[in-house]
């Protein structure tokens, strides 16, 4: 950790979006835990009776939790998907994807070093395409449960900038 103030402000996002897991996730985790703590149990006395419930089901919900920590926000100078940031002015396209085209960016002809943070309960994405020499990545691939929104939002705060 250094003494220097950090140079990263904080600037209100004209777009965001939490990648939440579907609500059918949390009781499928709950289930597969109770079922794996009930054979770790099968009828014993002792510690082997309460611990793998009192352990395994409250695990079980900081798998969709975790799952679903990914923010997808637009701000006036950058494009931000959870750690990752990238300026606004190095994005030259930004493409709305629907399922089919999804698959097909992230299909066998996908590029190996693009930028990826895909869910498969989301259906829909956004390709960004870049525009810097520097940088080897040609793309990113986002999904988002709004592709025509983030992308209108990307572009319009890129030509605001």
């Amino acid at each position: 950790m250094t003494s220097e103030p950090s140079t990263r402000t904080a600037a209100p996002a004209t777009y965001a979006e939490r990648l939440r897991a579907p609500w059918w996730m949390w009781p499928v985790a709950l289930g597969c835990s109770a079922l794996l703590a009930a054979e770790i149990w099968m009828g014993s006395d002792g510690l082997r009776a309460w611990v793998p419930f009192a352990v395994l089901l409250p695990l079980s919900l900081l798998l969709p939790w975790w799952l679903g920590r990914i923010k997808v926000a637009v701000t006036t100078s950058e494009f931000q998907a959870d750690d990752a940031r990238l300026p606004l002015a190095v994005i030259s396209d930004v493409v709305p994807l629907d399922a089919d085209g999804k698959r097909e960016v992230l299909g066998v002809g996908a590029h190996p070093l693009a930028f990826v943070i895909q869910r498969p309960w989301i259906g829909g994405a956004v390709q960004i395409v870049l525009d810097d020499p520097q940088d080897p990545t040609p793309f990113w691939v986002i999904s988002t449960r709004r592709p025509v929104e983030l992308a209108t939002a990307v572009l319009a705060a890129r030509r605001a900038g």
